[in-house]
């Protein structure tokens, strides 16, 4: 078939490759326009576009989509069989999903209609699901609303981060994109509409969603949500008004511990850092990293930070709640 591939970060490389592989003509590559990045704010290539250059496949990365007549004409022109979308990171218009003959047929990173929006993966670990997966479906113009294709199950570890995850469904998800359009094409695939009423949302992360809530989680709920917003936003707290980020951090079963703790209280015992969470639960941090200083193991932190026996985390946001 004749394609158009829009996608933008390393999760959409697999399905690009394997589309590729499989015969299919890429006539074009869609992708965001390059960003600064890291400390220097060095401009960068998106991943995909990076693998469409190689490839020695055109790329366009138009800033706005929605009411551009230049990228409307350049796909008209092409006359797509189909467009793929990836993790391309923009709303796809009427204009553009009315354009191809199969449509346009999205992979997304969870079991839908479950997970629906912008982070998937990282919700769906964050939640402490055991299993999840990709689905392909037809694109319409709601979130994450149209007609599944295909879907594939992918089990979460209970260690596994959503960094992890990100490889695996991505891995996964490329082969199954390439049966979902030989499927479409053949007409061996029926269209299934979602249930609706099944759905829940997987919005956007922002900075505060690693902000760890000692008063309201548990031990386990904390864990799960430190490893599902790896690499971004974490999780973090702070101490004595300083931000404390948690870089590794495990449940534990409290043995030896004090029955009774306030949540965020502190426990120090041979060199090991221990938090008390809600419903008597009890987290170890085993590395972290104060503002301003580098990232260590518990037992050099407390090394440089006697704590006093009053000490807790998130005090400024604890106080508040108790008043």
């Amino acid at each position: 078939m004749k394609l158009v591939f829009c996608g933008t970060p390393q999760f959409a490389v697999p399905s690009f490759e394997a589309l590729r592989k499989a015969g299919h003509e890429i006539a074009l590559a869609v992708t965001q326009p390059d960003r600064p990045v890291g400390r220097h704010q060095q401009m960068t290539a998106p991943p995909v576009k990076a693998a469409a250059l190689e490839a020695g496949i055109p790329v366009t990365q138009p800033e706005k989509i929605r009411n551009n007549a230049e990228f409307r004409s350049q796909l008209e022109k092409i006359a797509p069989d189909a467009i793929v979308v990836v993790a391309y990171g923009r709303i796809i218009p009427a204009w553009m999903l009315a354009l191809p003959r199969l449509g346009c047929i999205n992979l997304h990173g969870s079991l839908l209609p479950k997970y629906r929006g912008a982070a998937p993966i990282q919700w769906a670990v964050a939640m402490g699901e055991a299993v999840t997966g990709n689905t392909t479906m037809l694109l319409e113009e709601g979130l994450d609303t149209g007609s599944i294709l295909l879907r594939q199950e992918v089990a979460i570890g209970p260690e596994l981060t959503a960094a992890d995850l990100f490889v695996t469904l991505a891995e996964a998800g490329a082969p199954l994109l390439v049966e979902t359009l030989a499927g479409l094409e053949n007409g061996t695939i029926l269209p299934q509409p979602q249930d609706h009423a099944q759905a829940t949302l997987a919005p956007i992360l922002t900075r505060d969603d690693g902000r760890m809530d000692f008063f309201r989680r548990t031990a386990a709920e904390l864990k799960n949500r430190w490893r599902g917003f790896q690499p971004w936003p974490g999780a973090f707290t702070e101490l004595d008004g300083k931000k404390l980020i948690a870089h590794r951090i495990t449940v534990t079963d409290g043995a030896g511990l004090p029955a009774t703790s306030l949540p965020g209280q502190i426990q120090v015992e041979n060199h090991r850092l221990f938090v008390a969470c809600a419903a008597g639960s009890w987290l170890e941090f085993l590395e972290v990293q104060l503002e301003g200083k580098k990232r260590m193991s518990a037992g050099d932190f407390l090394r440089g930070n006697p704590l006093p026996a009053t000490a807790r985390l998130g005090a400024a946001t604890f106080e508040t709640k108790d008043q």
